[in-house]
């Protein structure tokens, strides 16, 4: 069966701002990249999937009903991602992987794919080349 072709354009970004979760940036565990204020999109059901360098938003394994964002630094193999890395680009500042250990997948909210605002931070999120 022939793959089905893939939306681009405004009809699918419409369609991924639909779908989207909304969440504000409220520490500094990702400076410079996102500062607290920020708000951003967060598709919970990613084309790709999660992948290295992504932007993710998790649940916080130590604090109930609270939210992370980090960025995925290792995925473990597996059929499919056993378990998700991440970290804070600011490691000083940053409560992550290397405090509570590797997450499973469904821990994972939803990869961060637009800042809305401020006005003059506003714009698309990339993924982060990392080795």
């Amino acid at each position: 069966m022939p793959e089905a072709p893939k939306r681009t354009g405004p009809v699918a970004r419409l369609a991924q701002r639909l779908r989207s979760r909304r969440y504000v940036v409220r520490d500094d565990s990702m400076r410079p990249a996102f500062v607290p204020g920020d708000r951003l999109y967060v598709d919970p059901r990613p084309r790709a999937g999660v992948a290295l360098g992504d932007v993710v938003v998790l649940r916080d394994p130590e604090r109930r009903g609270a939210w992370l964002l980090k960025r995925v630094v290792e995925l473990a193999s597996g059929p499919g991602p056993a378990a998700v890395v991440v970290r804070g680009d600011n490691g000083e500042r940053s409560h992550d992987s290397r405090h509570f250990g590797p997450r499973p997948p469904g821990e994972i909210v939803g990869v961060v794919w637009f800042r809305y605002a401020p006005e003059a931070r506003r714009g698309p999120i990339a993924r982060l080349p990392l080795k």
